[in-house]
C-alpha cells in the first residue's frame, strides 16, 4: 500500500494504525530494507510504515502488509519529525521507530511477540522503554564495502558505559533515573562522530498520546518516559541492533579511508539471538520470565 505523504496515510489509515503495535521505519538508503521489514513483522507488529524516497521498492511478499509513504528522509531530524507528525493520530498505540538495517531485540524475542512484551511493560505502569543501539558491522570490509552483512556480522562485547544525564535547567544536577549511554563504533571512532551524535540510547518504544513529542535526540517531552525504570524496581529493556553507524562511517570520505576494519580484540560474532544481548548486559529481562 503506497501513500503520497504522511497526511495521506493518516487520512486513509489512522484508525487502523492506532490499534498498534505500530513500527515506523525510515529508509535512508536501500540497504536491507526487506530484512528490516521481515524482522519487524516476525516480531509481531500489526502495522509497519516505511518512510522512503520516491522509487524505493519493497519485495512483493511485503507489499500487502507494509504502508509505504513517500517522505523526505534527508531532512534534519527526519525520523523524530515524522513520528511527531503521526503522534496525535495514533494516540493509544505502542510505537517503535527505527531505520533500515536496524533490528529490534527484546528478552525472549525468539519465542514471544512484541505485543506480549508491551502488555507486561504496561502492567508495570510503564508507557515507554529506553533501548540501546548496538552497532553491527561486517567482519571483512574488503568483501562488504558498505560494512553490512547478515552472515559475516560482528559486534562489540565490551566498551559500553553510562553516565547520569544532567539537567541544564537545574544547575546541571543529575536527572532522576535517566542515563546517557555510550559505546560501540561511535565511541571507538569518536574522532569521526560529532559529540551530539555519540549517545547510543533512544526511547524507541513508547505509547503514543496527544501532545507527546519526540526531540531530535530520541527523548520525549515527558521526562518520566525517558527514565530507565520505575522508582520501585528495575524494568525490562530492549536493544536495537544496527548497521547504521557502520554504514555512515564507510560512506563518509573522511572516515572511510581512515578505517581498514571495524574488528578489534573485543569483537565477537553476532548470533542474532536475544540471549547473547542479555548475557552481555546490553538488555535486561527485569521481572519478565
Amino acid at each position: 500500500m503506497r501513500h503520497a505523504s504522511i497526511a495521506a496515510l493518516l487520512t486513509a489509515k489512522a484508525a487502523d494504525l492506532a490499534r498498534g503495535p505500530l513500527a515506523i521505519v525510515m529508509a535512508e538508503d536501500e540497504v536491507e530494507i526487506d530484512s528490516t521489514l521481515a524482522h519487524l513483522l516476525a516480531r509481531g507488529f500489526r502495522d509497519v510504515v516505511l518512510l522512503a524516497p520516491e522509487g524505493v521498492e519493497v519485495s512483493p511478499e511485503h507489499e500487502d502488509r507494509i504502508h509505504v509513504v513517500t517522505h523526505d528522509v534527508f531532512a534534519e531530524a527526519a525520523l523524530p519529525g515524522a513520528v511527531n507528525a503521526m503522534m496525535d493520530a495514533v494516540a493509544g498505540a505502542w510505537v517503535h521507530c527505527c531505520y533500515n538495517a536496524e533490528y529490534l531485540f527484546f528478552p525472549f524475542s525468539e519465542t514471544r511477540r512484541v505485543g506480549e512484551l508491551l502488555t507486561f511493560h504496561a502492567e508495570e505502569r510503564r508507557a515507554a522503554m529506553v533501548t540501546c543501539v548496538i552497532d553491527l558491522y561486517a567482519g571483512d570490509l574488503a568483501v562488504n564495502g558498505n560494512a553490512v552483512s547478515l552472515t559475516d556480522v560482528w559486534m562489540d562485547r565490551t566498551g559500553y558505559h553510562a553516565q547520569a544525564r544532567k539537567d541544564p535547567a537545574k544547575s546541571w544536577e543529575p536527572k532522576d533515573r535517566q542515563m546517557d549511554f555510550f559505546g560501540g563504533l561511535r565511541w571507538r571512532f569518536e574522532e569521526h562522530v560529532p559529540w551530539a551524535r555519540r549517545r547510543i540510547d533512544r526511547v524507541s518504544l513508547f505509547r503514543a498520546r496527544q501532545g507527546l513529542r519526540m526531540a531530535p535526540d530520541f527523548t520525549l517531552n515527558d521526562e518520566e518516559l525517558n527514565t530507565l525504570s520505575c522508582p520501585w524496581h528495575h524494568n525490562l529493556t530492549a536493544a536495537v541492533c544496527s548497521f547504521r553507524t557502520a554504514k555512515a562511517l564507510r560512506s563518509n570520505p573522511g572516515s572511510r579511508h581512515a578505517i581498514a576494519s571495524f574488528r578489534w580484540h573485543e569483537s565477537v560474532p553476532f548470533d542474532w539471538q536475544s540471549q547473547q544481548l542479555v548475557d552481555l548486559g546490553l538488555m535486561d529481562p527485569g521481572q519478565w520470565f
